[in-house]
């Protein structure tokens, strides 16, 4: 979003993004130039905290998501031309009727394609509501999963919706979504199959990065062969801190040096309790000879220096690594990340190891054919061929569409 953003204003839009108020957003928003309006509650306790799956304290959590899009977001986009959304239901949901309310231009976007309704796939279940194992069909699935959003959604989305004069939506999901709604992945890494959907795939949205490596990594990366990469992005510690581990005996097992990305689990080489690392004190960034943490590092400029990129299967992560050429080993652990496990492995540029629960040995054996030639040809052919312009057609997109057919304001 925030390279949708950059590429609007050098098209000479004024751009405000909406996003919670947590420092790592205020601060990336910040170094690219964006005005950030703070919205609702700081995710990462939320996210660090909430035990995967689980639906407790959900309704209230939508409740406040939908608030904010009635309060914080629609007086920043008073005055505007266009509102593009993306997140969660509620999110969505809430700002199309912000949109709606203003009169102006709505466009939902999402970053991958699970969620989006297509009879060639399942619908990711929902929290608190697996699907029926009996089910098959997913034209099926996909009219449960309305009923299931709406019985979750409709009620908390369509009170502040007559509070303001709106008439109640009967389908929460589809509302959201539009019949028109973007999918910002690459067509190589991510393609989509023809459905009733009039879906706009724009090519992943990349923002530039331009910072430089720290010197310290720099030193490392330059100390021996490339080293493997081994990151969780958001995941909890309840989580990454296992397979972090398994992941960085995986890599020493297989004769490699690791980089270990902190991430939001806070992840350290002493908190892993690897034997035989024998830790320096003192560092803002601990590192033995064959394992170095960092915080947030510019991905774009690290992942073409690594010899493999052990990640969880985030659309981010997959893609800048499938740019990058690198090599990927995904150990997925919901969400849409087994979709991009599958992709990874499909295409040939990585491996996602056999059995829900990845071990130190099942992911060295998925290492070991990520690091095999052939694996690296193979990812740096279809590198070559991941666009890299999808920020850049989607603003100029919006910014031909906003003014056209714009519905009339609500009185």
């Amino acid at each position: 979003m925030v390279g949708l953003a950059v590429r609007l204003r050098e098209l000479g839009a004024e751009v405000r993004v909406c996003a919670p108020p947590d420092e790592e957003f205020a601060e990336l928003l910040a170094g690219a130039g964006v005005l950030h309006v703070p919205v609702g509650a700081p995710v990462r306790p939320l996210v660090t905290t909430v035990t995967p799956g689980s639906a407790v304290g959900l309704a209230q959590r939508a409740a406040d998501l939908i608030a904010a899009q009635f309060d914080a977001v629609a007086a920043a986009a008073e005055g505007g031309d266009a509102l593009v959304a993306t997140g969660p239901l509620p999110v969505t949901a809430g700002a199309r009727s912000v949109a709606e309310k203003l009169g102006i231009h709505y466009v939902h976007v999402s970053h991958q394609p699970v969620s989006l309704p297509s009879p060639h796939q399942p619908p990711p279940a929902r929290r608190g509501r697996p699907l029926p194992p009996e089910m098959t069909d997913n034209r099926a699935l996909w009219d449960l999963d309305a009923q299931n959003a709406n019985d979750m959604f409709g009620a908390a989305i369509n009170t502040p919706r007559a509070a303001i004069g709106l008439p109640p939506v009967d389908n929460v999901r589809d509302y959201a979504f539009t019949d028109r709604p973007w999918l910002a992945t690459d067509p190589t890494l991510s393609p989509w199959r023809p459905t009733d959907l009039d879906v706009v795939q724009t090519g992943a949205w990349f923002r530039p990065d331009e910072r430089p490596l720290p010197p310290e990594l720099v030193a490392f990366l330059d100390a021996g062969t490339p080293p493997v990469y081994v990151g969780f992005g958001s995941m909890p510690m309840s989580a990454s801190k296992d397979i972090a581990k398994v992941a960085v005996e995986a890599v020493r097992a297989q004769g490699r040096r690791a980089i270990v990305s902190r991430g939001w689990a806070g992840l350290d080489l002493a908190g892993l309790d690897l034997v035989g690392l024998d830790l320096i004190d003192g560092q803002d960034d601990c590192f033995t000879d064959d394992c170095f943490t960092v915080g947030e590092v510019n991905h774009q400029a690290l992942f073409p220096r690594v010899a493999a990129v052990v990640h969880h299967g985030s659309a981010g992560a997959t893609t800048t690594a499938g740019r990058a050429g690198a090599p990927q080993v995904v150990l997925a652990q919901g969400a849409d990340q087994p979709y991009w496990a599958g992709r990874v492995t499909e295409l040939g540029i990585g491996v996602a190891p056999e059995g829900p629960t990845p071990t130190t040995e099942s992911v060295s054996a998925a290492l070991k054919t990520a690091l095999a030639p052939e694996t690296h040809m193979r990812a740096t052919a279809v590198a070559g061929t991941i666009r890299t312009d999808g920020a850049a057609v989607a603003a100029k997109l919006l910014l031909d569409t906003a003014g056209r057919g714009r519905p009339p304001a609500s009185a």
